[in-house]
C-alpha cells in the first residue's frame, strides 16, 4: 500500500441517515486507520451518530459541528464533509479531554506525554516534527481553547499542532466534537498522526497591522468580555474607529475589521464575536486589560489563498488532502463579497476538507481569523479519492 491513500466525500442530503450513506458509499476505503468528518449544526445529532456507528465498524472515526463545511462540493451549509485516510505506516492515536470548563493544564499535559508514548511504544521510535503532527477539534464554546492548545503544545517536544473549535452556524448556542460513536460537549478530541507521507503545518491571514490602538480598559477575561476601549464604552470606541454606528455592528463588519495584537514577532487576529446590550464586545479569544489592540489592514483573500496553495504545490507536489480550519467570520466575509463559490471551488481544486470555525489553533496559540491545516502528500504520488 502507498504510504497515503486518502478518500474525500460529502453529502448534501438533510436526513442524517441518508448523508452519512452517501458519505460512506465516497470514502469508505480498506484498512482505514482514520475517518474525520464535519457536520452542520441542523443534523439530529444521535440520528447521524448511530449511523456513523453502523457504517464504521472498527474505524477510528472523530468529528465536530461547525459554522460551514468544506469539501469536494465547495463552501457549503447544511452538510456533512469528511475523508477516510489508510497509508503504510500509517498510525493514529487519540484521546478525549473531558470537562473543559473546569479545565486544567495537567490533563493536558499528561493526554499529550501519552499519546507521544503509545506512538513510542507503537512504532519503536519516538515521534516528532519531520513525521507527526497534531490535531485537535475542541468545543468552540468551551472557553478555554488557549490553556488547552498551550499545555497540549508545551509536551508534544517538537510536533506541530493544528485544529480548529466547532461551531453552530451563527447561533452560538451549544458546539459538539464527536468521538467513541457519540457527540460530547465541553470536550476536546486529540490526535497524534504519524506518517511517512510528506506534510506541511500551516496558517494563513489577509490582515497586516494598521497604525490606529485600541487599549483595553476594562475587561471580564473569563467571559472574554471588554466593556471599556481607550477610556470609553468598548462598542462605541470601536464602532468610530471603522467609521459605522453602533447600531451598524454585525459579523460583517467584525470580519471586515478585526484588530490584532502583537506577541513575539508576530501579529496574531483577535475577532470580536458579539455586540451586546449594554455596549461591551465578546471577543472569540482570550483578552484582558492593558492589552494593546491595533486596528487590522485588510488584504485580498483569494490572492492570499492562491499564494498559500502555490507554496503548499510547490513545496509538496500536489496535496493528497488539506485538513483545513477556516475562521467563521472569513466565511461570512466570503458570503458578503459573493466569494463563497470562488473560494469554496479553491478549497476543492486544493483537496480541502475541513470547516468554519469559532477559532483556530496553531501550535500554542488559539487565534482567530485566519485559515490553519495540515497539507499532506504521499511520497509514492499514488492520489485517492
Amino acid at each position: 500500500m502507498p504510504d497515503l491513500v486518502v478518500r474525500r466525500g460529502a453529502s448534501r442530503a438533510t436526513d442524517p441517515r441518508t448523508a452519512v450513506a452517501e458519505l460512506y458509499a465516497a470514502i469508505a476505503q480498506p484498512d482505514c486507520a482514520l475517518v474525520i468528518f464535519y457536520c452542520s449544526p441542523q443534523y439530529e445529532r444521535d440520528a447521524l451518530a448511530a449511523e456513523l456507528r453502523a457504517r464504521f465498524v472498527g474505524v477510528r472515526v472523530v468529528g465536530c459541528t461547525t459554522a460551514a463545511e468544506i469539501g469536494p462540493l465547495g463552501y457549503l451549509e447544511g452538510s456533512v464533509s469528511g475523508v477516510s485516510i489508510a497509508g503504510d505506516d500509517l498510525r493514529v492515536v487519540a484521546t478525549r479531554i473531558d470537562g473543559l470548563g473546569t479545565f486544567r493544564p495537567e490533563t493536558a499535559a499528561s493526554c499529550a506525554r501519552q499519546l507521544v508514548a503509545e506512538l513510542l511504544e507503537d512504532t519503536g521510535d519516538l515521534p516528532g516534527g519531520d513525521n507527526t503532527f497534531g490535531f485537535l477539534l475542541i468545543d468552540g464554546l468551551c472557553g478555554n481553547e488557549e490553556l488547552v492548545v498551550a499545555a497540549l503544545h508545551r509536551n508534544l517536544g517538537d510536533i506541530h499542532l493544528v485544529g480548529g473549535s466547532a461551531g453552530d452556524g451563527q447561533a452560538f448556542g451549544e458546539t459538539h466534537v464527536f468521538h467513541d460513536g457519540v457527540f460530547h460537549r465541553d470536550a476536546a478530541v486529540f490526535l497524534l498522526v504519524k506518517s511517512r507521507a510528506r506534510f506541511e503545518v500551516f496558517k494563513t491571514a489577509h490582515f497586516i497591522r494598521g497604525t490606529e490602538k485600541l487599549v483595553v480598559t476594562e475587561a471580564d477575561p473569563e467571559r472574554r468580555l471588554v466593556t471599556e476601549v481607550n477610556g470609553a464604552p468598548a462598542a462605541e470606541e470601536y464602532a468610530r474607529m471603522v467609521g459605522v454606528d453602533v447600531a451598524q455592528l454585525t459579523p460583517a463588519v467584525f470580519g471586515a475589521h478585526p484588530v490584532m495584537v502583537r506577541m513575539g514577532d508576530e501579529d496574531y487576529v483577535r475577532s470580536i464575536r458579539t455586540v451586546n446590550p449594554d455596549g461591551s464586545l465578546t471577543f472569540f479569544c482570550a483578552i484582558d486589560e492593558g492589552i494593546v489592540f491595533t486596528a487590522a489592514r485588510h488584504l485580498d483573500l483569494v490572492q492570499d489563498l492562491d499564494t498559500l496553495f502555490t507554496g503548499l504545490r510547490e513545496r509538496l507536489g500536489v496535496p493528497d488532502l488539506v485538513l483545513g480550519c477556516d475562521c467563521i467570520l472569513r466565511h461570512v466575509e466570503c458570503d458578503a463579497r459573493q466569494l463563497l463559490g470562488r473560494v469554496g471551488q479553491m478549497f476543492a481544486d486544493n483537496h480541502v476538507v475541513g470547516f468554519a470555525t469559532y477559532g483556530e489553533q496553531y501550535n500554542a496559540m488559539h487565534i482567530n481569523q485566519t485559515f490553519t491545516g495540515v497539507a499532506l502528500a504521499s511520497r509514492d504520488r499514488v492520489h485517492g479519492g
